[in-house]
């Protein structure tokens, strides 16, 4: 039972956070399709997931997870390394390892699993991590399991990555770590250039791809898009975003992949994912790579939402080849729409609920303080009517 003294501690903590507009709370909803809930008898339309391909519903897709069930139950019943791995697990990885050329992978059960678990099984006391600025909060993390000295470089800025480089000492491992695709602002980073630096410094280069892959570069994600997947170290990503499943994976040569079997305690201690999630991520990778109909609707609706967003006077940073940052920009289906203050972004996100939209605020300390945003996603589920419908109330609200 709580003491009076704690109680009061947490409840201060709680309203400090009311005070700061910065309370969150999960609200249930129920998913009727790829791109609608349901909550209290009314349907909206969800704008904010990351299903970016739309598959979670797809029939296929569906089917494929029933199978897995029917042939190897609900559970898998323990960590694979002590009650062993069922058949779909190595197939999977044959699967993600093809897709990102590399000779091997390795399944997590979260993408933020694997990111904890691969930084810290790798990297150790002397050795030394160069960190994007606005990477993951799962990178973040691992870095500091790793017990490495941290180093964070401006965001995307190589120039100040190579200043860092140039003063570390001889001693140590060096890992230079980043998003592929920026969750929050939709950017991507400058992979060539990380790869110049990598070779010329002799660090180990790590690329998080969660919201990459099955959205840029064919759907293989950054490293196929600029064309240097033999020259990264290691791919990271998730089944649960574009590939409509759940868990997390890593993709590198056989050496890393034996060394986070042995010391990834993320992936060592953990029960292994239920066979329904791997007969979906299965699924989902053989339409993603036999087809090319749904990543061809996402970028067109990508394109569409640019579009009509801008008719509306609405900024689309990271769109266009106007507003890139870096050299041979994709396009993704991450839109900042950047307000400002908490008070406000909560204020849109409740007026768009209203209108049955659902746009979630996106605020500190996700963003920086005065970026209060609202994060607005497009699939490939959605139909050209939402997307004009939704551009065309954030035009009436903002």
């Amino acid at each position: 039972m709580l003491s009076a003294t704690t109680r009061e501690f947490y409840e201060s903590q709680l309203q400090q956070l009311s005070n700061a507009k910065r309370r969150r709370q999960c609200t249930t909803y129920e998913p009727l399709d790829s791109t609608h809930v349901r909550l209290n008898g009314k349907t909206y339309l969800m704008m904010a997931s990351n299903n970016y391909l739309g598959l979670t519903h797809q029939p296929q897709v569906l089917a494929s997870a029933q199978k897995a069930i029917n042939a190897y139950g609900t559970g898998s019943g323990g960590a694979r390394l002590t009650s062993g791995t069922y058949p779909l697990l190595p197939q999977l990885e044959t699967q993600l390892a093809c897709l990102k050329e590399t000779e091997q992978a390795l399944v997590f059960n979260t993408g933020y699993m694997a990111n904890v678990g691969t930084i810290s099984g790798l990297m150790e006391t002397g050795d030394y991590i160069l960190s994007d600025a606005l990477n993951h909060a799962s990178i973040i993390d691992g870095c500091r399991l790793s017990s490495a000295t941290i180093k964070v470089y401006e965001h995307n800025n190589c120039e100040h990555l190579e200043e860092i480089l140039k003063e570390l000492p001889p001693t140590g491992k060096r890992l230079i770590v980043t998003d592929g695709v920026f969750s929050m602002d939709g950017d991507l980073a400058p992979l060539p250039d990380l790869v110049t630096l990598a070779k010329r410094y002799g660090a180990l280069l790590m690329v998080d791809d969660a919201h990459a892959t099955g959205v840029i570069g064919e759907g293989r994600g950054t490293a196929h898009h600029f064309n240097c997947s033999k020259d990264v170290d290691i791919q990271l990503g998730t089944l649960s975003k574009a590939l409509g499943s759940e868990g997390g994976f890593v993709c590198a040569n056989e050496l890393l992949i034996n060394t986070l079997i042995n010391r990834s305690r993320s992936f060592i201690f953990s029960t292994a994912l239920v066979p329904a999630a791997i007969g979906a991520a299965q699924q989902s990778l053989n339409l993603l790579t036999s087809d090319t109909t749904l990543y061809n609707q996402l970028h067109h609706n990508i394109e569409y939402m640019t579009q009509a967003l801008l008719q509306q006077g609405i900024a689309v940073t990271h769109k266009t080849t106007a507003t890139a940052l870096v050299s041979n920009y994709q396009p993704t289906p991450i839109f900042p729409i950047v307000v400002g203050s908490a008070e406000k972004a909560l204020r849109l996100s409740q007026q768009l609920f209203e209108k049955g939209i659902i746009l979630t605020a996106i605020r500190p300390p996700t963003v920086p303080h005065g970026a209060s945003r609202l994060r607005l996603t497009v699939t490939a589920a959605h139909q050209e009517a939402d997307l004009q419908y939704v551009a065309h109330t954030l035009g009436e609200l903002i």
